[in-house]
């Protein structure tokens, strides 16, 4: 367990949640209009909130579950089993939804259980999404072990 494990380099993790943060936006705000009733523009700067809250979020979460899996298995990120992958998808929106939920409330003017409602559909969608696009970020991008912090 002593272990220290390779990590994404900070250029490498800005560039994932970038990545990560803007394909969301393009793939989740028109479905997420025409589900919630919300208008676009008022839908756009919700989830361009979220997006940013996210980011932040994104970073911290992802920096600590690849450091804590490292010092536990040795294993770099890139190398996680698809369960693992599943089981940090789900723990990354879980997080989010607790964060996110008083921004959709205030931002809306919806109620606690149609705002509770909404941000359960986005974390669906986003644990979805962050399950493919993390296991194509890992392949596109596999960690470079000579360059990756530790």
């Amino acid at each position: 367990m002593s272990q220290r494990p390779k990590l994404r380099s900070l250029p490498d993790r800005i560039r994932q949640v970038a990545l990560f943060e803007v394909g969301g936006l393009l793939l989740i705000t028109p479905p997420f209009v025409w589900l919630s009733g919300v208008p676009l523009a008022d839908s756009l700067g919700l989830l361009a909130i979220i997006a940013a809250v996210a980011g932040l979020w994104n970073a911290l979460y992802n920096t600590a579950f690849d450091w804590i899996e490292g010092r536990f298995t040795g294993r770099p990120a890139d190398h996680r089993p698809l369960l693992l992958r599943a089981a940090h998808a789900v723990g990354f929106e879980g997080g989010l939804l607790l964060i996110s939920l008083p921004i959709i409330i205030y931002w809306t003017g919806m109620g606690w259980l149609a705002a509770l409602i909404a941000d359960i559909g986005l974390a669906l969608a986003y644990v979805a999404y962050a399950f493919v696009f993390n296991l194509l970020y890992d392949r596109v991008f596999p960690i470079d072990r000579e360059t990756s912090a530790v």
